[in-house]
């Protein structure tokens, strides 16, 4: 028998419906409300741009930035530590040995691990233990550098009260670091909402880089603190990427600027198909070696991410553009240095 319900019983699951609708669709009424609310990022010194690092497209996005985002696939046993060689000095060992064991303690001793992995890369050790011991810094800066973490007895990193005022461009140049990674670290979203009293995350910088042009790598200093490795192409036979030591020009950090070819002579806007600089010029100025007194030259990303590891650029540094967009964040105009070697 067909069972027919009631006007009254009708209303009731009318109603239950609709606050089921309006429940459903409060969050997307919430976003709505706060981009309506926050509006655009208004900040002076041109601090609205970091916005668009954050939506890099996914063509560019090729390599994700390698601080910030986790290396997929099983994480390395921190036990096998490699052996010694006849090139190896025991004392090297003996350190690196020792900080595995801060590594692997609960709560692990990051600081002292760091700073005593940091020591062994500058003494006589072998390939394979040096290739042990940056992958080590490498994912402990994940830790102390790269999140909002504060860890005691750090030199590098500290923590800061704003002050009635402030305006994170301003701490940054203070510290010597782009503002743009004092937001990433302390998860802030919008500059204008830094507000008097609260508490954040400094990095005592400059950060500076080292090119290694035998083996096409960079490698990442936050003053002389090992942070990471990237690869990265340079200049093709005829048009070497000059060695020496380069600064970051001041008001040389651009986006997507207008390029032009010095080989063919035709110009590149950002908006072309064709554009070859990915998503951010970093120029700089020879100070010292081969590098003085040339200019033209740069850190950039590329169009062409199978060319990164290869000589095959007109003399500047590449860079996959996740990789890139990274750099940008560290390296602080008139302050960072990058040395170029073979």
């Amino acid at each position: 028998m067909a069972r027919y319900h009631s006007s009254s019983y009708s209303r009731q699951r009318g109603r239950r419906r609709r606050w089921i609708h309006i429940i459903l669709a409060l969050p997307i009424i919430i976003a709505v409300v706060n981009v309506f609310v926050r509006g655009p990022n208004t900040f002076d010194e041109s601090e609205d741009k970091f916005s668009a690092f954050l939506t890099v497209t996914k063509a560019e996005n090729e390599t994700a930035p390698a601080a910030l985002k986790p290396v997929p696939g099983p994480k390395p046993n921190l036990l096998e530590i490699p052996a010694p060689t006849s090139e190896s000095d025991p004392k090297s060992t003996a350190l690196i040995a020792e900080a595995v064991k801060f590594i692997n303690t609960t709560p692990a001793k990051v600081i002292k691990a760091r700073d005593m992995l940091n020591e062994v890369l500058a003494t006589p050790i072998s390939g394979q233990q040096q290739e042990f011991v940056k992958n080590r810094l490498s994912e402990l800066a994940d830790k102390w550098l790269f999140s909002k973490t504060i860890f005691s007895q750090d030199n590098l990193c500290s923590s800061y009260k704003v002050k009635p005022g402030d305006q994170l461009g301003r701490i940054g140049r203070r510290f010597k670091v782009p503002y743009e990674i004092l937001m990433e670290i302390n998860k802030i979203p919008y500059a204008e909402t830094l507000q008097a009293g609260e508490t954040i995350k400094i990095i005592n910088g400059p950060f500076h880089a080292r090119v290694y042009r035998s083996t096409f790598t960079m490698d990442l200093y936050l003053q002389d603190t090992f942070v990471r490795s990237f690869s990265v192409g340079l200049g093709q036979p005829g048009m070497e990427t000059p060695t020496g030591l380069w600064l970051v020009k001041p008001d040389g950090k651009l986006m997507k600027p207008a390029w032009t070819d010095p080989a063919s002579g035709k110009t590149y806007e950002a908006e072309d198909p064709d554009y070859p600089l990915g998503s951010i010029w970093i120029g700089l100025e020879g100070i010292k070696g081969d590098a003085k007194g040339r200019a033209g030259f740069a850190i950039h990303g590329t169009r062409e991410p199978n060319q990164i590891g290869t000589a095959s650029s007109q003399g500047c540094i590449r860079l996959h553009n996740g990789d890139a967009i990274l750099i940008y964040n560290l390296l602080m105009s008139g302050f960072s240095r990058v040395e170029i070697v073979e």
